[in-house]
């Protein structure tokens, strides 16, 4: 009776150390698609295969404007923002322009996550973003930000 209970509680052990290590991984998964696709892609180099690699094609900024109206920027859209922005030589960004970000949390549940991340513009923090994402059979992407300007 103690070796089959020494047993399963080893293998219960096993279950919980691969369990941790899969979601470790997985959060460094999700800041490393954030860092890269969001962060040097959108934000910095202006590079849209880092972007494409990391956004989901149907990702979706959303914030809220004037009167409460809530609005909603496609990465299409933004993409073509990035793109006319390098074009007009406002990327990649340098210096006290550099956006850097810090992560505050990264929360997964099975094959969907949220990030909240601190966003800096040089040294002044001026967002804290919320990146929805999901687990697809080629890795985590972006699927959706909300955020809060300091």
């Amino acid at each position: 009776m103690k070796k089959a209970i020494l047993v399963l509680a080893a293998i219960l052990l096993s279950a919980i150390l691969f369990s941790v290590n899969d979601v470790d991984k997985d959060k460094e998964a999700i800041k490393k698609v954030i860092q890269t696709a969001y962060v040097e892609g959108l934000q910095n180099e202006g590079d849209v295969k880092k972007i494409d690699a990391g956004i989901h094609p149907r990702f979706n900024l959303l914030g809220v404007g004037e009167n409460n109206k809530m609005w909603n920027l496609p990465i299409d859209d933004w993409k073509k923002r990035v793109v006319k922005n390098k074009e007009e030589g406002k990327l990649p960004k340098t210096g006290n322009d550099k956006v850097s970000i810090k992560f505050l949390s990264v929360d997964i549940t099975g094959t969907a996550a949220v990030a909240k991340i601190e966003f800096y513009i040089g040294e002044k923090l001026t967002y804290v973003d919320y990146i929805s994402l999901y687990k697809f059979e080629d890795g985590w992407k972006m699927v959706n930000k909300i955020y809060y300007k300091f």
